[in-house]
This record gives structure tokens, sequence and C-alpha cells, in this order.
């Protein structure tokens, strides 16, 4: 690489706080700007806040059968 060369740097906004997070190893919880912000996300996984879309769980439905 050559000095008007430069190494392109990734950066990422935090999901949580939207802080600007560098993507790489001196970043250990990207993409999230710390454990306070991951550990955020993840309780609102958890509690159901967030959800992928998608079709409805037919197994929970009143009536489901599979026979």
């Amino acid at each position: 690489m050559t000095q008007t060369q430069s190494k392109k740097v990734t950066v990422v906004k935090c999901p949580t706080c939207q802080t600007e997070v560098v993507w790489g190893e001196m970043s250990p919880y990207r993409p999230f700007c710390s454990k306070q912000c991951q550990m955020i996300d993840f309780g609102e996984w958890a509690d159901e806040e967030k959800a992928i879309p998608g079709a409805p769980d037919m197994s929970d439905s009143d009536g489901w059968s599979e026979s």
C-alpha cells in the first residue's frame, strides 16, 4: 500500500444510541458502542419489544392439530 492509498475504515452507528462505532477489533461490542447498549438491545428482544416480521406461528393457535 502506498502513502497515497489509505486503508478504508468502516464506521457504523450503534443501533441503541446512534454513536459512531469503528468496525474493528478495537470495538469488541460492535455494532454496539458498549456492553450497556448491547444489553439494552438484548433486553428489548427478550421482552419481545422487537421482532422480525413474518407469518404468524400457527402452532400456538387454538384448534391447531398436526393430524
